[in-house]
C-alpha cells in the first residue's frame, strides 16, 4: 500500500552505525519528511551517498546537526562539493536559495576546517544559512532541543508535526534532560552504543537497558534503538531495552522507513 504524508511523518534511515560506518550501514543520518518538506537530521560518514537515493541534494529544505563529532557531521563536506560543482539536481536554484543548517555553536568553523582551511574564502554562506538551535519552526515542523550528556556540546532533538512527535537522542550518556524532552513522544530514536559487558563511561554513551529506561521514564509509545557500533550487537541492545521498557522496541536499519 502506498502511503503519503497524510499518514504521518516519514523517517528514512540513511545510516545508523555507531561511531564509525559499518560493513552494512553508514554512520548516523536520517531523512524526516512531512507535507513535502525534507529535513536531514545528522550527516555522518557515508550518509550523503545514501541521501541521494531519496532526494536531490538541492531539494533538501533544512539540515539539523546534533553535534560535531565526525560520525554525525562529516558528510557535510561531500554536500559542499556536490552543491558547488554538481550538475542538475545538485545546484541550488534561485537568487537567495540557501539550505538552513542548524547546529551547535561552531558548526560553520567545523565545516570550514573539515572541508578546506580556505573554505571561508570559498563562501560556504552562499550554500548554507547557518543558525544555532532554538525552539522554532522549520517548515511544517515544530523544533525543540535539549543539551545532553556528551563530551562535546550535543543536542537531542524533538520534531513535532500536527499531533505526531519524534525525539532523537543524538549521542548521550544517561541524562534527565533527554527524558524531559522525550516526554509523551510517539517515537524515541535512541542511541544504545554500549554492550552489557563493556565498561560504561559516564556522560558518553548508553547501554540498551539505559535506552529502555529513558523511554519508560518518558512514557513514549515506541523505542527505536540506534547508533550501535559494528563490534556490538543491535539485537542484544534491543533485548536489553525491551527488558526495561514496556512498549514496542525496534532496531534501526539502513534504508528502513518508519511512519510516525
Amino acid at each position: 500500500m502506498t502511503r503519503s504524508s497524510a499518514d504521518g511523518m516519514k523517517v528514512t534511515v540513511l545510516g545508523c552505525s555507531g561511531s564509525v560506518p559499518g560493513p552494512d550501514s553508514p554512520a548516523s543520518g536520517y531523512l524526516v519528511e512531512a507535507d513535502g518538506y525534507k529535513l536531514v537530521l545528522d550527516l555522518g560518514h557515508g550518509t550523503f551517498g545514501a541521501l541521494q537515493r531519496y532526494v536531490d541534494p538541492a531539494e533538501v529544505d533544512a539540515v539539523v546537526i546534533s553535534h560535531l563529532h565526525a560520525d554525525h557531521c562529516i558528510d557535510l563536506t561531500a554536500y559542499v562539493v556536490a552543491l558547488r560543482y554538481g550538475g542538475e539536481g545538485y545546484r541550488l536554484r534561485g537568487p537567495d536559495r540557501r539550505i538552513p543548517l542548524v547546529g551547535v555553536p561552531g558548526t560553520r568553523d567545523r565545516l570550514e576546517a573539515a572541508y578546506d582551511p580556505l573554505a571561508r574564502k570559498l563562501g560556504l554562506h552562499e550554500l548554507f544559512a547557518f543558525a544555532t538551535p532554538t525552539a522554532d519552526e522549520l517548515g511544517p515542523f515544530r523544533m525543540s532541543y535539549a543539551q545532553v550528556a556528551h563530551p562535546t556540546p550535543t543536542n537531542a532533538v524533538r520534531i513535532e508535526w500536527q499531533d505526531r512527535s519524534l525525539v532523537y537522542s543524538g549521542d548521550t550518556g544517561a541524562c534527565p534532560a533527554l527524558v524531559e524532552l522525550a516526554e509523551g513522544a510517539d517515537v524515541l530514536l535512541c542511541e544504545a552504543s554500549v554492550a552489557p559487558d563493556e565498561d560504561l563511561v559516564p556522560d558518553l554513551h548508553m547501554t540498551g537497558r539505559q535506552a529502555g529506561e529513558h523511554a519508560e521514564k518518558a512514557g513514549v509509545e515506541r523505542l527505536i534503538v540506534t547508533h550501535v557500533p559494528p563490534w556490538n550487537s543491535p539485537q542484544v541492545a534491543a533485548d536489553e531495552a525491551a527488558a526495561a521498557f514496556g512498549g514496542p522496541v525496534e532496531i534501526a536499519a539502513p534504508a528502513a522507513e518508519y511512519w510516525i
